[in-house]
């Protein structure tokens, strides 16, 4: 808070008011002061002019004064420091305080004890047990002068006072309360003061403003004589009814203002005079004298003109101050859905629309002026309230775009959404969003996973197939170690037999020559079923059949086609041919070794 060396009332102290919104203003600014309109408030700012100070409210003031130098010593015995009078500002808003502490953590605010305060205290302390904060309940005039205190000075809080004194200047009753900040009210008196200020610059100030209009009855008439002897003696009759309907028939019948207003329902209490004194004067002449034709018709003809103008002005008045209180309705409804039209502009595309019940707002009101400034009130309040609303969607708006960015078709309903308060709608838009990453997550893991598993299964199929590969492998080379195995078991066993046939020819003197014998005939046929491959088979190495028949001298028992077939008897007859075969041979090389 900057705090400015000024001393209250002097002109100084008054200069700087007029450049500064000012706490004890801000009631008016807000519509709810019950000593000022907030039109009046725009026009003091506007010519830098502040109102007259009649008698009565000088007095008012003084004796506030009065009272707030007898209390201090009270509120400094309750804080427990010493306070001191100061005007501080913020920016362009201003406060003066009735006492501040030195550090400026607690103010004092002071007011004159009337039964409205009463009634607040009375309601604090029946709800006590509810709402420990019982400045909450004081006029809410008194809570927004203050809570402009704490947004200037930054103070923790405010003791409210009211007291009575006596003119001896004892205490005769006080009252006492702390107010504690109000974010919500403060917000508004905030915004409030922005919207005054657009309002301040778009003022033009009226041509005039008129007191409140006293309504003037149409031109004196003369007073009424008649005298009555049997016959009309002296009468200013005929000049009394020119007098009388000429004043009737210039009753002005198009209202526009509150003087028309004013001046019309003036005419309709002459109207009614004027028929109660010709009434009067007819009831005089007929206590004088039998009817005289002249005379009544010339009263009727009077009472008559002056009884429709009375009826028809009546309804006329009634009928334009409805019809001119709609237009100024209307015109008040035109400019707050100008307002709406700029606002929903920038908050597209949420939507606001103005709620203010005006009609409602001018009920009992009976001058165009009051429901002009009643009016004017209303709209004010309600583009606070609109402008309040509109920045916290712009704000609600700013956070989706950011939070969500690339998101948005997640918040295609962000024109409802952005109504929510901001928490609320902060929590929506991160559980829309984590929501929605979760299901992202969930698919890609599900993705990953059934991908991870293809490749599982690929890789699986591939290890299976090298398996079976590598088992393919293996038994082939089982196969072919098994087969050199045999073919080398086959050519241990030739060796083996070769010498035995070379330790068998050993034992042999001489070669013996082979003789061929035919074949003879068995007593019993025996079936021809070995070929040479069986034979080979079970002699363990490949005997030709050249070799059988020219070698061996066994010839085939039967043929099958080109295959040699032979006999059991045969094959041992071959085998006993071959092992004398090898013996011969191991002999003849034995000697021919030697």
């Amino acid at each position: 808070m900057k705090t400015h060396d000024l001393i209250q009332g002097s002109p100084e102290w008054l200069a700087y008011r007029a450049q500064n919104f000012n706490a004890s203003d801000a009631p008016a600014m807000m519509g709810c002061s019950p000593y000022k309109t907030r039109a009046e408030l725009l026009r003091e700012v506007h010519t830098g002019r502040p109102a007259d100070v009649d008698v009565a409210t000088q007095k008012r003031f003084d004796a506030g004064h009065r009272a707030e130098a007898l209390a201090r010593p009270l509120a400094e015995e309750i804080i427990g420091e010493e306070l001191y009078p100061v005007t501080g500002s913020a920016g362009r808003l201003s406060a003066s305080f009735d006492g501040l502490t030195l550090d400026e953590t607690q103010g004092f605010e002071h007011k004159a004890l009337n039964a409205e305060i009463r009634a607040a205290f009375d309601a604090a302390w029946q709800q006590r047990a509810e709402d420990p904060e019982a400045g909450r309940f004081l006029p809410i005039y008194h809570r927004v002068q203050m809570e402009q205190q704490l947004h200037v000075s930054g103070a923790e809080r405010i003791l409210f006072m009211a007291s009575e004194w006596g003119a001896d200047g004892n205490l005769i009753e006080e009252r006492h309360c702390w107010y504690y900040p109000d974010d919500e009210l403060r917000a508004n008196i905030l915004r409030g003061w922005e919207q005054f200020e657009r309002d301040l610059a778009a003022y033009v100030l009226p041509e005039s403003a008129p007191a409140a209009p006293v309504g003037q009855a149409p031109e004196m008439l003369p007073a009424l004589r008649i005298e009555i002897t049997g016959a009309v003696t002296a009468s200013n009759l005929a000049e009394f009814k020119a007098s009388a309907l000429g004043a009737i028939r210039a009753v002005n019948r198009d209202l526009q203002t509150d003087q028309h207003f004013a001046d019309a329902e003036q005419a309709v209490k002459w109207c009614a005079d004027v028929e109660q004194r010709l009434a009067a004067a007819k009831d005089h002449a007929l206590s004088q004298t039998a009817t005289i034709d002249a005379l009544f018709k010339t009263i009727d003809d009077i009472s008559s003109e002056a009884r429709r103008v009375r009826l028809d002005l009546d309804k006329l008045v009634t009928r334009r101050k409805g019809e001119l209180k709609d237009a100024e309705v209307a015109r008040a409804r035109d400019a707050l859905s100008m307002h709406v039209l700029a606002v929903n502009a920038e908050i597209s595309p949420a939507r606001l629309q103005h709620v203010a019940e005006l009609g409602a707002a001018i009920k009992g009101l009976k001058t165009l002026d009051s429901v002009r400034a009643k009016l004017d009130d209303a709209v004010a309040a309600e583009k606070v309230r609109l402008d309040t609303r509109a920045r916290e969607i712009r704000e609600n708006l700013t956070h989706c775009r950011a939070a969500g960015a690339g998101l948005e078709y997640l918040f295609a309903d962000v024109a409802t959404l952005v109504h929510k308060p901001a928490d609320d709608f902060r929590t929506l838009v991160a559980a829309r969003i984590d929501t929605h990453r979760a299901a992202e997550a969930r698919k890609e893991a599900e993705r990953q996973a059934a991908e991870a598993a293809r490749i599982a299964a690929a890789e699986q199929r591939a290890r299976d197939e090298a398996a079976a590969a590598e088992r393919q492998r293996l038994e082939a080379d089982a196969r072919a170690a098994e087969q050199a195995r045999q073919d080398e078991q086959d050519r241990e066993d030739a060796r083996r037999r070769a010498l035995d046939l070379e330790r068998q020819a050993a034992t042999v003197p001489a070669p013996i020559k082979m003789q061929i014998v035919p074949p003879s005939a068995p007593s019993q046929p025996e079936p021809a079923t070995l070929n040479l491959g069986a034979i080979c088979a079970r002699l363990g190495f490949t005997v030709s059949a050249h070799f059988v028949g020219d070698v061996l001298g066994i010839q085939p028992a039967a043929t099958d086609k080109r295959a040699s077939l032979y006999t059991e008897r045969q094959f041992g007859l071959i085998c006993e041919r071959i092992a004398a075969h090898v013996r011969t041979l191991a002999a003849t090389h034995k000697q021919a070794a030697a």
